[in-house]
């Protein structure tokens, strides 16, 4: 985005905010596992900045098996507690 006045809310200082901008928001994805991935995040981020969501983003990744639907689907009372003890996670047990 070298042309274009960058949004506001994307403050130029912040490398993980700007590469978000410039390379993820408003462009359409059509990958089942990326829309899915999102899909996710967006309802994480309820009541949270969006930074606190790319911040923790990679780490969610892990946890949550790669936001794998299939994988997610098979968990058991284990693993549900062992993601919810991940501080590097965004979880809540309602």
């Amino acid at each position: 985005m070298t042309d274009q006045t960058p949004c506001a809310w994307a403050p130029i200082d912040d490398p993980l905010y700007r590469a978000y901008h410039d390379e993820e928001w408003g462009v359409p994805e059509y990958d089942p596992r990326a829309l899915w991935e999102k899909l996710q995040l967006d309802g994480m981020q309820a009541g949270l900045a969006w930074i606190t969501i790319l911040r923790k983003r990679e780490t969610m990744r892990e946890e949550f098996d790669g936001f794998d639907p299939e994988k997610i689907a098979r968990w058991d009372q284990p693993r549900i507690d062992k993601a919810l003890t991940n501080p590097g996670s965004i979880r809540s047990p309602k």
